[in-house]
């Protein structure tokens, strides 16, 4: 616990403190190394992580954003295709749609999970629709065996968002490996984070892979020439290195992060609160613990005069903000309007003490 008593949402301060040594030794001999970018310890993380996610090839880039973009640029995004997707999401997936130039296409989300509902997928498919980007939400897979054969049939790919789903698994296949590619953040919040910004775009597929590798670098399959327009996302070697370092705990972390999420579930299931849903077939990997209630403001409110600082994922749907509305074709997305009002989510990381969860548990019972 802080010395203020606070419970936040999410912190690394403990962590950190737990590995200061390990962690402070890496830096030090990357910086000897005489290696800054894209070096050994990319090439090893690359490596490691698609082994973890139980697939060929990946390719270390500057952010999840990033990864998103490489991922539709690969494919052959262009300009005026149609990509589709949620709203309820996290920016990025949105801005890396406007980014290759294609128009998003919002699909409702379902309202007992979250998660993309793919009983209105299809109808959202037309003759411009080039990629669908299904979104691994808060830390849970969607339902791919849907998803891949309405993709199959209209012969369009298939793109993971797995910003938030490091960890988890669907049918016991890691979160990752069930599209044409996938796109990882390393966010220093994310179930695997860094201590800065990283992103890791991940496919079985080797012609995609070698078009990834030009891609991060300006399009570039030699020193200085450029076979494509491409852009600069490469991921630094400090980074990689701590992950490689973290990656060995991830199941750790995800096991405690489930472990919080079951305290929780047990606490609370006779409160006015809904809370999450774990599908069948899935090992949700419990990015963020999101719950629902009407009075959310108030509930928010009560909370932070009791020093617990929760977050909102997300407040408001890309659909409804300025800088993509104007995108925004009239879908009907009841769910995702309505659960933007409702949605909040509860502190949940790794070093989160049993004494703060009963404390968390404490209050809102006391509601």
């Amino acid at each position: 616990m802080k010395s203020d008593n606070k419970i936040y949402v999410w912190e690394y301060i403990e962590e950190y403190k737990k590995n200061k040594r390990n962690i402070l030794n890496i830096v030090d001999n990357v910086f000897n190394s005489g290696q800054l970018i894209l070096g050994k310890q990319v090439r090893k993380f690359e490596n490691n992580f698609s082994r973890y996610v139980d697939c060929k090839y990946g390719i270390g880039v500057n952010s999840g954003t990033d990864a998103l973009l490489i991922a539709l640029m690969a494919v052959g995004v262009k300009k005026y295709d149609e990509v589709v997707t949620v709203s309820n999401t996290a920016v990025p997936t949105v801005s890396a749609i406007v980014s290759s130039g294609a128009i998003p296409v919002y699909v409702d989300i379902d309202d007992k999970d979250y998660l993309l509902d793919t009983a209105k997928l299809e109808q959202s498919i037309t003759k411009k629709t080039k990629a669908i980007i299904a979104v691994n939400l808060y830390g849970q897979s969607c339902n791919y065996d849907k998803i891949n054969k309405i993709a199959k049939k209209y012969n369009i790919k298939v793109i993971e968002d797995c910003a938030q789903s490091a960890g988890a698994m669907y049918k016991n296949k890691p979160s990752g490996s069930m599209g044409d590619l996938s796109a990882f953040s390393f966010y220093p919040t994310k179930n695997l984070g860094g201590y800065g910004d990283g992103g890791m775009v991940i496919t079985n597929n080797k012609k995609l892979y070698n078009r990834c590798l030009m891609l991060r670098k300006y399009g570039m399959k030699k020193t200085y020439y450029s076979e494509l327009h491409g852009i600069n996302s490469r991921l630094d070697e400090v980074q990689a290195a701590i992950l490689n370092f973290k990656l060995k705990k991830l199941n750790e972390f995800v096991k405690k992060r489930r472990n919080i999420a079951n305290i929780y579930n047990q606490c609370l299931k006779n409160t006015e609160l809904i809370l999450p849903n774990e599908n069948k077939h899935n090992y949700h990997s419990y990015y963020v613990y999101v719950v629902r209630h009407k009075k959310r403001k108030k509930i928010l409110d009560y909370l932070s005069k009791n020093k617990i600082f929760c977050n909102i994922s997300y407040p408001y749907p890309i659909h409804s903000m300025k800088g993509y509305r104007h995108l925004t074709k009239k879908n009907n997305l009841r769910n995702t309007n309505l659960l933007a009002k409702e949605i909040f989510s509860l502190p949940m990381y790794p070093e989160l003490s049993l004494e703060n969860v009963d404390k968390v548990i404490k209050i809102l019972k006391q509601f």
